[in-house]
């Protein structure tokens, strides 16, 4: 049943972040901690990997995590859980229908999960209620290649990036999301400088830093600029008119809706007419070109008319399928790719089949045996929570996902849940803010604990293998979901041995009556031996039984999957409705910051992770800041209606005026108010069902600080008397940001209540005061060893972080090491490293400075005396900025 542990010490996997699909060669070392180091064997990294990638043996420790299924708080055995959901679930199903049940499940879950939980809920359960929180991500992606395509197929590789002329990033900072193809296409460029990048992000983003053409195009601007591109491309004779004819359809009405004046595409882009004809004109001399795009596109209230207003532009000239050229959707978890296999989507069936074809519904329930598939779409994710608000689901399965931080209206869903009759989550921690609402808890296995498949956004199917013993009592899901399944009634179709059989099943639906007609076949896996299967090498679909193995690319010469086999033009109109109240101040655009991942409940237990960004900001432009009377590293309240959050300013020129960015990572368990969702109104793409999460109208105010702090401690702090704070790992123990909005408090009161020093714990003690200036310092030691130091001020502190942290793991038996302590600050012979840049190797922002002062001028340079910039390569931006600005000052 359980995934066997592996023989050899080291073992070949794949990484648990983003689509990229990175190879990782892992290992446990007798002290019982893990290595991890790329793969130089595997396609898609050759070895790299990003900062998150090299860090992941400090996220699979056992802290916090759930090692028994609880029910109602308290433990309880597995077959009472199981049994408990079986019998809620069935008596929903009995008393209200099919439909009033429904389950919310994740890109982090492997294929063989996904496969599972599709086939119970739409072949047994007979409802299509079953999404994923991969439709907040890619969703507009998905229903822009089933319009022109036919079929959910992405027609190109990770090679193609490598050998484009011309990359057209929209909507993507890769080198923060997706280091390691950030880092294949600046290898290619330096190795051919005529390679182009035009980057298409309303940020200035570390990616844009090192594009040839950076255009900061206002929020979904998008459409209006690849109509007009469409219609340049006619108008410069650079059109495929025989692929056109002969592989397309509706080309005349797509051209007629694009043909839209000049003036109307400055208007929706914000862009100049010069930007606009220098990218157009790049795009119609080079034949080799790709256009990658990510959550910008997808994350918006049209974003499958700008997937299909992109496509358009590649079927025109006929760039598609073709080493070099191609749109390339590249997704944001490291399975989605597998749960769009495997109908992880409310509106999709397995295996690439479709929910609203009599003929595909027919042959999916002849495969499974099965007693009904549902004939019309379930819930998709938005809607689903708020049927639940509604009282129309009775009972909820969430598994390995955080919805009360990830969707939209994020306190509405969390709302929605706890008024849910029943509630089962499955995951990897006791407590999330997904979990204080469920009934019954089960414990899952983490990566490096379950073993299966995940699908990367190049179609390569990659294992992920188990190198750790599964911890108390957790399991993977997919026996979880196969366990309730047998309770419900269904022990024939879910008596799975072990995963290996899972997968072989789903291979053998792939295949089963295709013969070419269906993209998705991997029918050659149909047989294999589960020893077979353990040794699996990765390898892009498809792979059809008792054939050669299937092409690298679709769609060179059509044959494309819609019933004439021609792609279909999809004629799109650009639209310039407004998605909130008119009168709040600033766009709200969220996003990813580089270290961190999703709602950090595995980044944030890393403390070489936090070390970057340790707090929730929000980026704003100088002429806003001081229009709103905001300084720097001074506390913002954003708020949209009733909701509100608290983060840090950051005041940069990278952003627009008018635009606001915070980060999406943080949650109650790390910050006062920082889940950013919460702002976000529930608005989604009609086609897909996907939130716009990058287009909010919000309001920002100062936040009327009277006292600022910072603090590092051995022990975790409890900081809930604070109206404002930010917790994060560190070496040695644990920092913390915070702000009060009242008057300075006793310093030696607060840091017992802050630190939790009443437990018979009496520290040695060395405080400091200046009540003119408003400014108290207090630390605590126990012999040689910093218990903690507080930092107040009625500014925000000046502390050396960095270096702050940093004492948590010294030796402070000498007075004169105490006094630097209290000051803040390293002596005269003491190191300062300053603010983290490079995460891998833990270089600081004054260490870079001290070495361009020293005669490195160069990035290259600087890794090879600091070795930073050398790993994951995500930093190297901020190291330029840095050598840059030490240049300008130089020359003054």
């Amino acid at each position: 049943m359980m995934a066997r542990m592996p023989d050899t010490k080291t073992v070949n996997t794949t990484c648990p972040y983003c689509g990229v699909g990175c190879g990782i060669k892992a290992s446990r070392d007798r002290d019982g901690s893990v290595s991890v180091t790329g793969d130089p064997t595997h396609p898609a990294n050759f070895g790299r990997l990003c900062s998150k990638g090299v860090a992941l043996g400090e996220t699979v420790d056992l802290e916090g995590r759930l090692l028994a299924p609880e029910i109602d708080d308290a433990p309880a055995t597995w077959d009472a859980a199981l049994s408990l959901v079986a019998e809620r679930f069935n008596t929903a199903i009995a008393e209200h229908g099919p439909d009033s049940v429904a389950f919310y499940v994740s890109g982090q879950l492997l294929t063989e999960d996904y496969y599972v939980a599709n086939k119970l809920m739409k072949g047994f359960i007979g409802s299509a209620n079953i999404d994923t929180n991969s439709r907040l991500c890619m969703a507009s992606s998905v229903a822009g290649h089933r319009r022109a395509f036919g079929s959910d197929t992405v027609p190109g590789c990770y090679e193609d990036l490598e050998l484009a002329d011309l990359i057209v990033l929209v909507g993507s900072n890769l080198a923060w999301c997706h280091p390691v193809l950030h880092q294949r296409i600046l290898a290619a460029k330096s190795a051919r400088p005529d390679m182009k990048l035009v980057v298409i992000d309303p940020r200035r983003t570390v990616t844009a830093d090192i594009a040839d053409l950076h255009l900061a195009i206002d929020p979904d601007g998008d459409v209006a600029l690849f109509c007009g591109l469409l219609s340049h491309l006619a108008t410069a004779g650079v059109l495929d008119e025989a692929y056109v004819a002969d592989h397309t359809e509706g080309f005349a009405a797509a051209l007629a809706t694009a043909e839209i004046a000049l003036p109307q595409i400055l208007a929706q882009t914000g862009l100049t007419s010069h930007e606009i004809e220098h990218f157009y004109e790049l795009f119609a001399t080079t034949e080799k070109a790709v256009t990658l795009y990510s959550q910008g596109v997808n994350q918006s209230v049209c974003g499958t008319d700008k997937v299909n207003a992109i496509i358009n532009c590649h079927l025109a000239t006929g760039r598609i399928g073709r080493p070099g050229m191609g749109p390339f959707s590249i997704t944001g978890q490291p399975n989605a790719m597998g749960g769009r296999e495997v109908g992880g989507l409310a509106n999709m069936l397995a295996c690439h089949m479709e929910l609203e074809r009599e003929d595909h519904r027919t042959l999916v329930q002849d495969f499974w045996q099965s007693p009904a598939i549902p004939d019309r779409a379930g819930l998709k994710a938005v809607d689903l929570f708020q049927a639940m608000a509604e009282g129309r689901i009775k009972a909820l399965w969430i598994m390995a996902t955080n919805p009360v931080d990830s969707l939209p209206d994020a306190d509405e869903v969390k709302a929605a849940i706890a008024s849910c009759p029943f509630v089962v989550v499955s995951d990897l921690l006791a407590k999330t803010d997904s979990t204080q609402n469920a009934q019954v808890k089960l414990p899952s296995a983490a990566w490096g604990e379950k073993d299966g498949t995940v699908t990367n956004s190049e179609r390569r199917i990659s294992r992920q293998r188990a190198f750790l013993p599964l911890p108390g009592e957790a399991r993977p899901d997919w026996w979880q979901l196969a366990q309730v399944a047998r309770r419900m009634g269904h022990a024939e179709a879910f008596s799975y041995p072990d995963v290996a059989s899972i997968f072989r099943e789903y291979a053998a639906l792939s295949a089963y009556d295709n013969a070419g007609t269906r993209d998705l076949d991997i029918g050659a896996c149909a047989d294999m031996s589960s020893e077979a299967y353990d040794r699996l090498q990765s390898f892009q679909w498809p792979r059809p039984k008792g054939g050669p193995a299937g092409q690298t690319r679709f769609f060179a010469q059509g044959g494309f999957y819609t019933a004439n086999r021609k792609a279909r033009f999809i004629p799109v109109t650009p639209t310039t409705e407004l998605l909130a109240d008119k009168s709040h101040q600033l766009l709200l655009n969220s996003g990813r910051v580089r270290d961190h991942w999703h709602t950090m409940t595995r980044t944030g237990k890393s403390a070489q992770l936090s070390a970057h960004t340790s707090e929730p900001f929000a980026e704003l432009h100088p002429e806003d800041a001081m229009r709103l009377g905001v300084s720097e590293a001074s506390i913002v309240e954003v708020s949209s209606g009733a909701q509100k959050v608290c983060l840090r300013a950051m005041i940069t020129r990278r952003q627009k005026p008018g635009r606001l960015f915070v980060p999406m990572h943080w949650n109650d368990l790390f910050a006062s108010a920082a889940r950013i969702n919460t702002l976000v109104p529930p608005v989604t793409d009609p086609y897909s069902g996907q939130p716009a999460l990058k287009n909010a109208h919000v309001s920002v105010r100062p936040f009327k600080a009277a006292v600022y702090g910072f603090a590092v401690s051995a022990e975790k702090p409890d900081p809930g008397d604070c109206d404002y704070w930010a917790l994060a790992r560190c070496k040695g123990g644990w920092r913390l940001e915070f702000a009060l909005a009242e008057h300075m408090p006793a310093i030696e009161a607060f840091a017992l209540r802050l630190f939790g020093l009443g437990a018979g714990l009496q520290p040695e003690t060395l405080a400091y005061s200046d009540r003119q200036k408003n400014d108290s310092r207090q630390a605590g030691f126990d012999a040689g060893r910093l218990l903690y130091a507080l930092y107040l001020a009625s500014e925000p502190v000046v502390v050396s972080r960095l270096w702050a942290v940093g004492q948590l793991t010294g030796d402070h038996s000498q007075r004169q090491s105490r006094y630097r302590i209290i000051a803040g600050r390293p002596g005269e012979d003491g190191h300062d490293p300053g603010a983290t840049v490079c995460s891998c190797f833990g270089v600081g922002a004054k260490d870079i400075v001290t070495a361009v002062r020293a005669g490195c001028a160069s990035v290259d340079e600087i890794g090879r005396v600091l070795n930073a910039g050398t790993n994951c390569g995500s930093c190297r931006s901020e190291i330029q900025e840095i050598v840059n600005g030490q240049r300008v000052l130089a020359a003054e």
